[in-house]
């Protein structure tokens, strides 16, 4: 038992030597190397102490065995043990740090998440999981209410019951230079490839680069998935902004840590600015007759022709100590693009966050705590004059404003237990077709959702949620309470700040 325990241990610690070149782009190969010796001579010295450990078992259990007569027996021919997994694993990382092929080794006899030879190492990834979220509950709204209430594509949807999403992920090391990430989202209704990118892990100066299908790193909601969101649905002004499923579109980032002494980074990025997933720039139905826009727009088909027809991303966050107990971060985004009204069409879209989280020093597994964290965004939607087939001018181009804010404070009071509540507010100007004020994604908005959460482990929560909703569109205020469960299935990746 203890050699099969202290075995263990050694490939562990060698694994986690092994992979530890995919994430330091920062260190020479010269202190790489050291470091990988210091661990292989500590090894070595760790296996000599268990070799004195086993013969001294030997010779205890010996002395309690009847004596027998000493068979004489040819001594077998010095043979080379057999390298261990961990002698194997250290052997690979320094092959590997000084950029020579690992030496041939016999695959591994035990079973392995995903095992597959690549240029002459094992590489022995990935991180697997499945969360699930499911919400009930009732509403003053009825049914055809209820998605313009609550926009958000994995926000309940009605009455009863609702799937807000199952989602399978996959996160790991690739090989030394990149990490990747996939998440498949499986609703009542479809299913879909939400992201699939990688990630580099070498590049000089602070950079990295993401490339593939990702959710455009604006703010703090839009980037992450909505299990990790901490209130059930999505702010209104984000659906408003971008859409049920959250901006995501192929292309590429770029970030870049600068050299200061507190956490700064930039972000660069282009993206496609078509499909369903952008209604405020090219959306997914331009060209399709009596196709709409925001606010109503008439939307005409436009295609790629050069580098102006892509969106763009520019954000640049900071975090900071505010002292032993409390940390923050303060961000800035904007997004320009085209959009489907004409090919004079123009998008932008700004926006400022800020979270500063409390925890004292001496919490129990992160309890207790105190978050806060707001986001305010605004839009200005350059809409081209629409013309019917006659080319006779029927709706002259303006320019529609919106914007708003959420704000949102979490107590987390004893461990497993948090309660908060959050603030919204969405307005605008400028005319949407048969007014603003029937418009359910323009018209002036506020809600409030206290929040009861209570997460017995790291892999289930419950949340009973709140909702008062005043709207133009509406009739008479909405009143709603929901109650949600999230299963988690695995070790998921983590998440932004």
């Amino acid at each position: 038992m203890r050699r099969s325990h202290t075995r263990k241990v050694l490939v562990a610690a060698a694994l986690v030597v092994a992979l530890r070149p995919a994430c330091a782009s920062a260190q020479t190969i010269d202190e790489l190397k050291r470091e990988l010796e210091a661990v292989k001579e500590q090894m070595r010295s760790m296996q000599r102490m268990l070799e004195r450990q086993e013969s001294t078992i030997k010779k205890l259990e010996a002395r309690g065995r009847p004596e027998t007569k000493p068979k004489v027996v040819a001594a077998p021919a010095a043979a080379k043990p057999a390298p261990t997994d961990a002698a194997r694993a250290l052997d690979e990382a320094v092959a590997a740090a000084q950029g020579a092929p690992a030496p041939a080794t016999p695959t591994p006899s035990g079973p392995a998440l995903i095992a597959r030879p690549v240029g002459g190492t094992m590489l022995r990834l990935i991180d697997v999981s499945f969360d699930t979220l499911v919400v009930a509950g009732a509403s003053t709204a009825d049914d055809d209410e209820i998605p313009d209430l609550e926009g958000g594509g994995h926000d309940p949807q009605r009455r009863g019951f609702t799937l807000q999403q199952g989602e399978l992920s996959f996160s790991g090391a690739v090989d030394p230079y990149f990490t990747g990430e996939a998440h498949v989202v499986f609703t009542d209704s479809e299913v879909e490839l939400e992201e699939a990118f990688l990630t580099t892990q070498r590049l000089p100066y602070g950079l990295q680069l993401e490339a593939g299908q990702f959710l455009t790193e604006f703010g703090r909601i839009n980037p992450t998935h909505p299990h990790a969101w901490q209130w059930i649905d999505q702010p209104v002004i984000n659906t408003r902004l971008f859409g049920g499923d959250g901006l995501r579109n192929p292309g590429v980032r770029l970030g870049w840590l600068l050299p200061l002494p507190w956490f700064s980074q930039i972000h660069l990025g282009a993206q496609n600015a078509s499909g369903e997933t952008a209604p405020s720039f090219l959306g997914e139905d331009s060209g399709a007759e009596g196709a709409v826009g925001i606010g109503g727009r008439p939307i005409v088909e436009r295609s790629v022709h050069d580098l102006g027809d892509l969106l763009y991303l520019t954000r640049w966050e900071h975090g900071v100590a505010l002292g032993e107990t409390v940390s923050a971060k303060v961000g800035g985004s904007a997004l320009f693009g085209p959009n489907a009204t004409g090919p004079h069409g123009r998008t932008r879209i700004y926006g400022g966050d800020a979270v500063v989280k409390w925890r004292p020093s001496d919490n129990f597994r992160g309890w207790p705590f105190l978050s806060w964290k707001t986001e305010i965004m605004n839009r200005d939607y350059k809409a081209d004059g629409a013309r019917n087939a006659a080319g006779v001018l029927t709706l002259p181009g303006t320019t529609l404003h919106d914007w708003g804010l959420y704000t949102q404070l979490l107590y987390g009071f004893t461990y497993g237990w948090a309660a908060g509540v959050r603030y919204e507010y969405a307005t605008g100007s400028g005319q949407s077709v048969g007014g603003r004020a029937a418009d359910p994604f323009r018209d002036d908005r506020q809600r409030v959702a206290p929040l009861l959460s209570w997460r017995p482990t790291e892999f289930s929560r419950l949340r009973l949620q709140y909702n008062f909703d005043q709207a133009d569109h509406l009739d008479a205020d909405a009143h709603s309470v929901w109650l949600g469960i999230e299963i988690l299935y695995g070790q998921h990746p983590a998440h932004n700040f």
